[in-house]
This record gives C-alpha cells, sequence and structure tokens, in this order.
C-alpha cells in the first residue's frame, strides 16, 4: 500500500517515526514554560501514546544548555518531561538543529524512517531548524499547528513590535515552505511502522 493510500485508509497525514524536540522540563513546566504549555503538554503525549499504539520509534532531542541555563545538563529543568521507554532513542545535541553534530541521521536511516512526525520547541529554533535539515535529507516532515510552541518575542531595535508566542509560531510554521506537510490538530496524524526492506 503507498502512503497515500495508507493516509486515506487512516484518514490523516501518516508518518513511521515520532521526533520529540526539547520537550524538557523548564520549557514545558514550572515558572519558566512557554505559553500554552498546558494545551501542549496535551498535544504531545497524544502524538506519544499514538506512536507507541502503532509500534513506530519515538526520538527524543534533549537540548544540553550552557552553564547557568535552565536546561544545563542533569539539573531538573534539563530533564525529558515524557520519560523515554526502553528502546526509545535520546539524542543529545549542542545546537539548533538536532541533526547538527549528532547521530539522528543514523538512527532514523537504521529504522528505514522516511516520513517523521515533529514536535515540541521552540518553534522558531530547533524545532524549525531541524524540520529544514530533516526535509534537506529527503524525509517526509509532519508538523500539526498544536504541536509546538514558543515564548513571546521581546519588541525589537526601533519600532520592532512584541510578537505575541503563537503568531511567532506560526511565522515558524510559514518559514518551513511547502515542503512541510502542516495539519491542523495532532488528531489528524497517524503512525503506520514503516515495511522492511525486502
Amino acid at each position: 500500500m503507498t502512503n497515500d493510500a495508507v493516509s486515506k485508509a487512516v484518514g490523516g497525514d501518516v508518518a513511521d517515526a515520532l521526533v520529540i524536540v526539547d520537550v524538557q522540563r523548564a520549557f514545558i513546566s514550572g515558572p519558566e514554560a512557554v505559553p500554552g504549555h498546558v494545551d501542549l503538554q496535551r498535544a504531545v503525549g497524544l502524538l506519544l501514546q499514538k506512536a507507541r499504539s502503532a509500534g513506530v520509534p519515538v526520538i527524543f532531542l534533549q537540548n544540553d544548555g550552557p552553564k547557568g541555563a535552565v536546561d544545563e545538563p542533569e539539573t531538573d529543568g534539563w530533564q525529558l518531561f515524557f520519560a523515554a521507554k526502553s528502546g526509545e532513542v535520546v539524542v543529545r545535541k549542542r545546537n539548533d538543529d538536532g541533526f547538527d553534530g549528532t547521530d539522528l541521521e543514523d538512527q532514523l536511516r537504521a529504522r528505514k524512517i522516511e516520513t517523521i512526525a515533529i514536535c515540541g520547541m521552540l518553534s522558531e529554533m530547533c524545532l524549525a531548524a531541524t524540520a529544514r535539515t530533516a526535509m534537506a535529507k529527503d524525509f517526509t516532515v509532519i508538523l500539526a499547528n498544536d504541536a509546538h510552541a514558543t515564548y513571546d518575542v521581546p519588541p525589537g531595535p526601533g519600532r520592532s513590535p512584541m510578537v505575541p508566542a503563537r503568531l511567532a509560531a506560526r511565522a515558524a510554521e510559514w518559514s518551513l515552505g511547502d515542503e512541510i506537510v502542516l495539519a491542523d490538530a495532532v488528531e489528524d496524524i497517524a503512525f503506520v511502522a514503516a515495511s522492511p526492506s525486502p
């Protein structure tokens, strides 16, 4: 069955892996959390549940922030909000792009992944950088509108106004161009395990 046929059969966009970007305690809970973090917890949690139920690979990206940052390694804020289960991969990174200096591509290729659903934060930074590189490497990338978030953008130089977080997140989606597959909500994404090579 082709990917298009599978999409029609399950009634949504279909991925064969889930990549969760920097869903760490400091960013999604507590006083430093992004606006709308409770909704994001629900959305990412639902994607995670669906991916696990379908038996597809789940890969967590975990950012190693600098000393003193809320995501400094081994601090409470650095910990993953959703704990990885046995067999799930955690890829630690130091840069925005989850492929930069990591084995993320090797992890995906080893599992014959073609289409990833991506979620997490920050919309215009690590999530967008990782999605952009994934598409450049010929992965199909699906992003649900409610599955990513960022902070309010503060006023800039001159007359640049503050940009509310939700608008900044939408601009990040738009910046990914025509290649990204945008879903209205996580409910529209399904997971089907990749077919083994003949």
